[in-house]
């Protein structure tokens, strides 16, 4: 962990390394991307709207990527079954339509949202456009928070 926090203190690897945890996070992989925006922060506090808009940005990429592998898997669903496929459930989720993708910040349930709209074929860029806000409230409200109950320095 201390050589991570070490390597998350330079500048030039920082910005680049929340893009790509906070990207990869965003799928339906998991990894949590808060403890390196936490890291970067509080190692490097003038970074803190760089890390937050950042991380805002990779994570709603990788939202978008989980938009599109929800788009393609429906199409192949379509396609094997030789008729479109309809799913009641997640009618609910239609009614609410882009503004759905708002909750894509929520733990476990989030990232497989975005995917979600992308099955139900919810127009793309409104759902990127909530899903970026969504994301930007989180890394806020959360970095600020955790600031806010460990405000120390790390290791002192």
């Amino acid at each position: 962990m201390h050589q991570l926090m070490q390597w998350l203190a330079l500048p030039q690897f920082g910005l680049s390394t929340v893009f790509v945890v906070s990207f990869v996070s965003a799928t339906l992989l998991p990894l949590g991307s808060e403890p390196a925006v936490f890291g970067l922060i509080k190692l490097n506090p003038e970074m803190f709207w760089p890390a937050i808009l950042v991380a805002t940005v990779g994570n709603t990429l990788g939202g978008g990527v989980s938009w599109w592998m929800g788009l393609g898997a429906h199409k192949a669903v379509d396609k094997a079954r030789g008729h479109a496929t309809n799913v009641r459930a997640l009618a609910w989720l239609e009614r609410f339509g882009p503004r759905a993708c708002l909750l894509s910040w929520l733990p476990v349930a989030g990232d497989p949202l975005c995917a979600v709209a992308g099955w139900l074929k919810l127009p793309f860029w409104p759902c990127l456009a909530y899903m970026a806000v969504g994301k930007f409230m989180r890394y806020l409200v959360m970095t600020t928070v955790l600031l806010h109950f460990m405000p120390g320095q790390l290791g002192g």
